[in-house]
This record gives structure tokens, C-alpha cells and sequence, in this order.
């Protein structure tokens, strides 16, 4: 989504939308100083030539006021492709400012991060994939883009939570290696009617044959997975679901792929955060409880203020967390934490990801 209020550069105008947009409204003087830091930033962001891609976890100060464009991943990543800025400020996390590079390699992309790393992206490496191919000889490798650069670069394609499915079964190919995102593989695994291996539970116990997303060992898989979790979202339990409609009996449950099948199940509907939003935006529902990241839903509510969300939040992305107005303005100010990716591993990475794009 292209945000109007990215092109604000004056602290007045800014802080209405603040004051329209936060739920939890702070003091007069905090909502001021995020107003003048915003309007520091649109203006910086003009004078250098740069364009801000904010993924709709940002929180909600940052997400209503400095990023040109707003979405999901996939989004995300069609925008990076089409940057025609000189500089790129990714408010994400490494993986997404990764990939625009992977795009961009002759654009300055920068993190407003140091770190901002991500649990599922650190669960596997491109060593491990590697181990994977020998394994499993000839076998196509499906990546979640929730992936650091050398891991797309040992993969054949990639896929984002909205397309996986669609990725999976675009491959002319008995068996799939699908990576690395646990609870994502089980579900699509569940959707296509497959059977899934995860070779990593193998060396721990012997298991039986189990049917299609399960933790068991079938003798002839039709997708192999692996053991990597969000940590936000492997903390969503279909017991938090049943509650939530003991108490409000009329609630709409959506649930990212990223939970696990058993919540996906329970979910009224399941699906990538831009289809989440639309699915709020579109539907007219008494009230809805979104199983993701805490600052989507405040987000939302910014945009919309008739819809009645419901919450359910323990803790914020650690990682996320990390992107704040204040990094965003030192970071585009100094030009600092520019995110490189060698051209070897940049290029086959580039395969990866253009065949995910051109599936859509």
C-alpha cells in the first residue's frame, strides 16, 4: 500500500495523523517529538533520494507517517524491485533488506538496525541446506523468504507465506524440500494432501508412519521440512482460541500460516498479513482476534477505527522492536548499517527470488 502521509514533511500536519492513527495516545510532548522526527525523516528521505519500505509489523507511530510503502513481504519485495530510488530504507528486518538488495544490487539499502535479526531466518543455514541436497539427491528445495541471502542462494525458489502452496505445486516433482519454517510446511503440506518428513525429528526418535503435517516419518514423503519456529507465533495455542469465543462468541479468528496447523485449524481464516487486512477491511464482523504480531493490529485499527479488533499479545517481535523512528533517522542521517550480499551469493539468490515473484 503507498502511504500519502509519507510525503508529509511538516510536524503539524504529522502530528494530526498521529493524534487520528495511535489508539494509546501518548503525552502531548511525546506525540510532538515523534511528529518532528517523522517530518525530519520525509524531508531527509527527499533530499537523498530515498525511498522507506515499512512491513505492516512496524509499530504504529513509524507505520503511519514515513514509509512510501507499506505490506507484506511479497509486497515488499515486488516494491524493492521496482525502487527506482538511489537509496533503499528497509523498516523490516535483515532477511527483507537482504532481498532488496538481491534486487537492487547497484541501490544503497539500508537497515535502521544494527541487528534486527529473526528466530526463523537463524534456524537454518546455507550449510544445512547444503547437507539437505546431498541427502536428498536431485530433489527441488523450496526456501520461505523468511531467509538469510546464502540460504536462497543454495535453493531453487522461494515462496512467502501467501504463495507457498502455490509455489510447492508449480514444481514438476514427486518430492519437495520445503524450508525452514516448521508450522508452514505442515500446512501446506495439509493443503495440498501431502505427506511431510522432518529429518531432524528422525535422529532423535524412531517414529511412525503419520499422515499428511504430521511429526512421523512416512516411508515415501512428498515434502520434506525442517524445525525452524517464529518465535511470536509458535506462542499462539488453540486453548487462547477457544477462550477468546467463550467471551466473545462472535469473533473472527485469523491465524498466520505461521502458527501452528492445529491453530490454523481452529481459525476462521488463515493467511499472509495483507491478506489478514483485507480480510478485516472487507468483512464486517463484530469483532476479530488476529493470531500475529502485536502492532498489525494496532495498525489496522489506525486505518480503521470502526473495526473492533481484540487483544491477544504477550510480547512485540523482539526483532522488529528494533526498528524505531529515532534508528530510522539516524540511520538514513548517516547512512549507516548498509546491507551488502556478495555478488556470487547475490546472483543465485536472484534466481530464487524472481521465480517467486513471477509465481505472484
Amino acid at each position: 500500500m503507498r502511504h500519502e502521509t509519507a510525503r508529509l514533511t511538516t510536524p503539524t500536519a504529522l502530528r494530526d495523523v498521529l493524534a487520528e492513527r495511535l489508539e494509546d495516545q501518548p503525552s502531548d510532548r511525546e506525540l510532538q517529538e515523534k511528529a518532528e522526527l517523522a517530518a525530519e525523516i520525509n524531508q531527509l528521505k527527499q533530499e537523498q533520494d530515498a525511498v522507506i519500505l515499512g512491513h505492516n509489523y512496524m509499530e504504529p507511530a513509524l507505520f503511519h507517517t514515513i514509509p512510501d510503502y507499506t505490506g507484506s513481504s511479497l509486497e515488499l519485495s515486488r516494491r524493492a524491485a521496482e525502487a527506482e530510488a538511489d537509496t533503499i530504507v528497509f523498516c523490516g528486518v535483515r532477511f527483507m533488506a537482504e532481498t532488496a538488495k538481491i534486487l537492487n544490487p547497484n541501490k544503497t539499502v539500508l537497515l535502521p538496525a544494527e541487528e534486527a535479526g529473526c528466530s526463523l531466518a537463524e534456524s537454518i543455514s546455507a550449510a544445512d541446506v547444503r547437507k539437505l541436497r546431498e541427502r536428498y539427491p536431485g530433489v527441488p528445495v523450496v526456501t520461505y523468504v523468511n531467509t538469510y541471502a546464502d540460504v536462497k542462494a543454495e535453493s531453487d525458489i522461494c515462496c512467502t507465506s501467501s504463495n507457498a502452496a502455490a509455489v510447492v505445486e508449480s514444481l514438476d516433482s514427486d518430492t519437495v524440500i520445503f524450508i525452514p519454517d516448521e508450522y508452514l510446511a505442515k500446512n501446506v503440506a495439509q493443503q495440498t494432501n501431502k505427506d511431510i518428513l522432518f529429518p531432524q525429528k528422525r535422529q532423535h526418535k524412531d517414529a511412525e508412519a503419520a499422515p499428511a503435517g504430521g511429526d512421523g516419518a512416512p516411508s515415501d514423503p512428498d515434502l520434506i521440512g525442517w524445525e525452524g519456529r517464529c518465535v511470536v507465533h509458535d506462542m499462539f495455542q488453540v486453548e487462547d482460541i477457544e477462550q477468546a469465543r467463550q467471551e466473545h462468541p462472535n469473533t473472527v479468528v485469523l491465524a498466520h500460516p505461521e502458527c501452528s496447523p492445529e491453530v490454523v485449524e481452529a481459525a476462521d481464516h488463515s493467511g499472509s498479513t495483507s491478506s489478514m487486512i483485507d480480510y478485516v477491511e472487507n468483512t464486517d464482523a463484530e469483532s476479530y482476534l488476529l493470531l500475529t504480531e502485536c502492532s498489525m493490529g494496532d495498525n489496522i485499527l489506525g486505518e480503521n477505527p470502526d473495526k473492533n479488533l481484540l487483544r491477544m499479545c504477550w510480547q512485540r517481535c523482539p526483532h522488529m522492536n528494533q526498528i524505531t523512528l529515532q534508528d530510522t533517522r539516524r540511520n538514513l542521517a548517516a547512512g549507516q548499517y548498509e546491507i551488502d550480499v556478495a555478488e556470487d551469493t547475490r546472483r543465485r539468490a536472484l534466481a530464487a527470488v524472481e521465480r517467486m515473484l513471477d509465481i505472484g
